[in-house]
Formats: structure tokens, C-alpha cells, sequence
């Protein structure tokens, strides 16, 4: 089982340059394993890509759809879109990122699609342990096992 280990560091709707403050419009659709350079991603993405039941999105900048900002997958489930996995690029991840809120845009982007499938934004993902209390905090996440299930 895959763990969502991105830490949201931004909820906005848009993301924003860490050190200039500017901030950029995005989007968000669905990604090619063309467009997937492995070196540059520490999931393998092209499985994800492959998988029958999973849906692979990309956030970009808008008018600026070359540069992948971060990666999600999702699968549709009963009653409800399960998160996969959430990766920001590489460039936006640690101290010295370029944007902060690709993780939090992404994951709205899940809830927005619970809402279209009438799902009423409920969105599901397993988090490492170590981020199940940020979650709740930046997100308003609740925990509905505590054990870990395969």
C-alpha cells in the first residue's frame, strides 16, 4: 500500500513563489507518461499512468503546461475518491523549494472531484503516521483506522 507523505504546506488557489511571494494560477489535467521523466520523481508515475483504475493529474502553471509542479492519483471508489499517492517535483519539495501550495492544490483538486461525482468532497488517503496531525490541522482530516490496512 502506497502512503501519501507530502506535507501540505499551503491551502490557496493558486501556488506562490516561496521567495518572492508572486503568486500563479494552476491547473490541473491529466498527465502522460510521456511527459514523466523517472530521475526526476521518486514514485514511478508510469505504473501509476498504466493502472486501470487509477486517474493521474498534473499540476501546472497556467500558460505554463511544461513544467509539472507536482503529481497525484486518484481512483474512484464507492462513495467516495481515493488519494493514492502526491508528489510535489522535485524543485518544490525541502527548504529551498520554488513554490509552496502544489500539495494543497492538488488535493483540493481530489475534493472537487468528489463534489462532480456527487460524492460530497469526501476524499480518502492512507498518511504516514508521522503526518496524520498536520493533516488534521492543515486539511481537516479525521482518522478513520488507526491500523494500517492492506
Amino acid at each position: 500500500m502506497n502512503y501519501i507523505s507530502e506535507k501540505i504546506d499551503k491551502l490557496t488557489n493558486s501556488i506562490e513563489n516561496a521567495f518572492s511571494g508572486d503568486k500563479f494560477d494552476t491547473e490541473v489535467s491529466v498527465v502522460k507518461d510521456t511527459e514523466i521523466k523517472k530521475a526526476d520523481w521518486l514514485f514511478d508515475w508510469k505504473k501509476e499512468i498504466n493502472h486501470k483504475s487509477k486517474q493521474v493529474y498534473k499540476l501546472t502553471i497556467k500558460d505554463n503546461s511544461k513544467i509539472i509542479q507536482g503529481i497525484m492519483s486518484l481512483e474512484v471508489r464507492q462513495g467516495h475518491i481515493f488519494l493514492h499517492l502526491v508528489e510535489n517535483a522535485k524543485f518544490n519539495r525541502g527548504e529551498n523549494k520554488i513554490y509552496v501550495g502544489v500539495a494543497g492544490n492538488l488535493f483540493a483538486y481530489a475534493c472537487k472531484v468528489a463534489f462532480e461525482m456527487d460524492f460530497g468532497g469526501y476524499v480518502s488517503f492512507v498518511a504516514k503516521s508521522a503526518l496524520r496531525e498536520h493533516y488534521a490541522k492543515t486539511l481537516g482530516a479525521e482518522v478513520l483506522f488507526n491500523k494500517l490496512q492492506n
